[in-house]
């Protein structure tokens, strides 16, 4: 019987951050739009994905005066960053990418 190829998903995800721009930048923008839409846990979780291949946790402690090991809880799953935290882990990620944020509002019908 020949063993199962498995493929890290977290190793392929971040190898395709960091070879396409363009991909890291549709990242941030969906994790953007989870947390503006009340999915806080994914955002926090493909954010992490995103810090993790671009910036790096160190940078991001630096960024928010923080120690690294509390940016890795505050982007876990049961993290609970404060606002004025998670404003600077996507602005340092934002700088990093060379992108800006613009929000429009859509009504619903």
């Amino acid at each position: 019987m020949m063993g199962q190829l498995t493929v890290d998903s977290s190793k392929t995800l971040q190898a395709r951050i960091k070879a396409d721009p363009a991909f890291a930048e549709a990242l941030l923008r969906e994790a953007t739009d989870m947390f503006l839409n009340g999915e806080a846990e994914a955002s926090r979780l493909l954010l992490r994905d995103v810090v993790n291949a671009t910036v790096g946790f160190e940078q991001i402690a630096t960024a928010t005066n923080r120690p690294s090991k509390s940016v890795h809880r505050m982007l876990s799953a049961r993290g609970n960053p404060t606002m004025e935290s998670l404003s600077a882990v996507f602005s340092a990620i934002r700088k990093v990418l060379n992108v800006s944020f613009e929000t429009h509002t859509i009504h619903q019908v």
